[in-house]
């Protein structure tokens, strides 16, 4: 199946492409964008790996869902456009890195700056329909985005994984720990920061373990 997307990725994926279980979550994906409200735009359901090539990720922050409310999720997970009001996860995310790197608080929720140097902030699930979280979980994204994984811990070495809350600590299983740093802490969630995130300082980190690899460390302001 021919997909659009940045073509390092295209490479590497080609085969997920071509497998049924990606045929049937095609027909799936275009019924609901022709039957109900879906986040993203359709030509934003790939733009986490548009936005940063293969070669060219660092970090890798995972999610579960898009947000599901309208002007919130662009393909970017955690993140808002510029303008739109800070989700409570994401300023969660803002305090520990004040509290961390001494990083002031921002007044944007808007995470494109990470992505440009190398954060590939991605959710195991790439749509929604609007205001029901959740609506699009078991239809094949999981496997797509478990595949996704599996390849950057395969094929690069000295990454940095962060896994928040139970969904994505389930991810370690795909990671090879001897070639990568995984952090998992409490997600980031309003419910559960309390209980394990604040105070992980995973940014700080992640800062440490690039650099102890030659690696340019993370500007996390934004």
């Amino acid at each position: 199946m021919e997909v659009k997307i940045e073509e390092s990725w295209r490479r590497r994926l080609q085969e997920e492409f071509d497998k049924p279980y990606f045929s049937r979550l095609v027909e799936f994906v275009r019924y609901e964008y022709q039957h109900y409200h879906i986040l993203p735009k359709g030509t934003q359901i790939f733009h986490m790996f548009n936005a940063c090539p293969f070669d060219k990720v660092k970090v890798v922050i995972l999610g579960q869902d898009p947000y599901p409310t309208p002007g919130q999720y662009y393909g970017v997970c955690f993140s808002v456009p510029e303008g739109t009001p800070i989700p409570g996860s994401l300023m969660n995310i803002f305090r520990e890195i004040h509290s961390d790197l001494g990083i002031a608080l921002p007044a944007s929720g808007c995470l494109d700056k990470w992505v440009g140097q190398g954060v590939f902030s991605l959710n195991a699930v790439l749509t929604v329909r609007a205001y029901q979280t959740g609506s699009h979980k078991d239809k094949g994204w999981e496997t797509f985005t478990d595949a996704v994984i599996k390849r950057l811990s395969d094929e690069r070495e000295h990454l940095v994984f962060m896994l928040w809350g139970a969904y994505a600590k389930d991810k370690i299983c795909l990671i090879d720990s001897s070639r990568h740093l995984v952090l998992t802490a409490a997600h980031p969630s309003p419910r559960s920061a309390e209980h394990g995130f604040f105070g992980c300082r995973h940014f700080s980190k992640a800062n440490a373990y690039l650099q102890a690899h030659g690696i340019a460390p993370i500007d996390w302001s934004v």
